[in-house]
């Protein structure tokens, strides 16, 4: 531990906040721009849910604003100012105002990106706003935040053991998107293209909502669902647990207790109107959305949600009428067909959530990790014995 040194992270890596894009310039097609909403709660980058600008604006000045495969964000305003996220696409992104590039310089990368993205270092990020209203901190700031750096040897010893947690992590996360792609594609094939088991003896009907099979018909949500109202649950009156707190962007914190029972599915009402949102565990969804009841397979109505367009029906505040969200029509397709995609879905589904359990468990091993090494209460030889009962 002598030789640890406190340095500024600037002096081991540069700070890049991103581009002040205009807001005429939004558009629906061209090239994905990263936002502060983009950071994910898991450490994740979310490349699906992304606004565009025309590539004709870009120019070899806002090259600087690119972001790519591996590079860490930080978001630097709002309420999840703090809040670190690494890139994992192929894809070109641009980087929105208000979000930085952490680039390292002087530093083994892989112990750069683990401590940044900490939850000390998120939350001495966030306290840089220093108790303001509105959170926001300056790029000159992040550069002069202390950070402990041992020698390069141990930095990159640190770097293969925690780097080795994240690999363990990354393919249970591929694992999940093969389960859900297959629970995706089977819905589409027999609910959407109508090639479902026996299609071939059952024929299409010209209706005035579309084309439906034989036997199945057009109805509304409110048919199939009820949509309960969530409970305000205000931050500083949450408790430390494993309840997954969701408002309508998603995943927003943790509290001890649940207020649904998990599996389940949320809706957003204010804010993020109608995104539909999974919870394979226990959860408490906040006033900003709804939550699902129904008697259906889970799985199948997720699906089903996934395609309904909602509108927002406030002018001021984005929101989704109740009233409205259940009178959408959709179709309604013969109860023995759903309860069998239940049946086939229901189990991938499971295997999804228990990934995810091992994900959270390998990803707070590895969290704890950091701090007992850095405050010296577990050598860096100790942690690759620990490391090798996990592999």
């Amino acid at each position: 531990m002598s030789e640890w040194r406190q340095v500024p992270l600037g002096s081991v890596a540069r700070v890049v906040p991103g581009y002040a894009f205009k807001s005429k310039d939004w558009c629906e097609n061209g090239v994905s721009v990263l936002k502060i909403k983009n950071i994910q709660e898991n450490g994740t980058i979310d490349v699906e849910n992304v606004d565009c600008v025309p590539t004709a604006i870009l120019s070899p000045r806002l090259s600087k604003f690119e972001v790519c495969d591996g590079d860490i964000l930080l978001a630097m305003t709002g309420a999840t100012a703090g809040k670190v996220g690494r890139l994992r696409s192929p894809k070109r992104f641009m980087l929105n105002q208000r979000v930085a590039k952490l680039i390292p310089t002087d530093v083994d990368p892989v112990f750069f990106r683990s401590l940044v993205s900490s939850n000390e270092y998120q939350n001495r990020f966030f306290r840089l706003a220093d108790g303001a209203a509105q959170p926001n901190m300056s790029g000159a700031q992040i550069e002069g935040v202390l950070i402990p750096l041992p020698p390069l040897p141990t930095q990159r010893r640190i770097a293969s053991i925690l780097g080795a947690y994240d690999d363990l992590i990354e393919v249970n996360r591929r694992r999940i998107a093969v389960l859900e792609e297959m629970a995706r594609g089977l819905f589409e094939e027999w609910f959407v293209r109508f090639r479902f088991p026996g299609h071939e003896a059952v024929p299409i009907l010209d209706t005035q909502d579309g084309p439906l099979p034989e036997g199945w018909r057009w109805g509304t949500l409110g048919n199939m669902l009820s949509l309960p109202y969530g409970k305000a649950l205000k931050a500083d009156v949450r408790r430390a647990g494993n309840a997954a707190v969701i408002g309508s962007s998603g995943v927003v914190g943790s509290h001890a207790e649940a207020l649904v029972a998990g599996p389940g599915i949320v809706v957003g009402r204010k804010g993020n109107v109608g995104s539909v949102i999974w919870s394979a565990a226990d959860f408490w969804p906040i006033d900003t959305t709804y939550y699902v009841d129904t008697r259906l397979p889970l799985i199948y109505v997720y699906r089903l949600l996934q395609r309904v367009t909602f509108e927002n029906s406030h002018a001021a505040v984005p929101g989704l009428n109740r009233d409205y969200a259940l009178a959408r029509v959709v179709m309604i397709a013969p109860d023995a067909l759903v309860q069998r995609y239940g049946v086939f879905a229901e189990p991938l589904m499971d295997q999804v959530t228990a990934l995810e359990r091992s994900n959270r468990s390998l990803a707070a091993s590895r969290d704890l990790l950091l701090p007992r090494l850095i405050s010296g209460q577990l050598s860096v030889a100790e942690a690759e014995r620990q490391l090798e009962k996990v592999a």
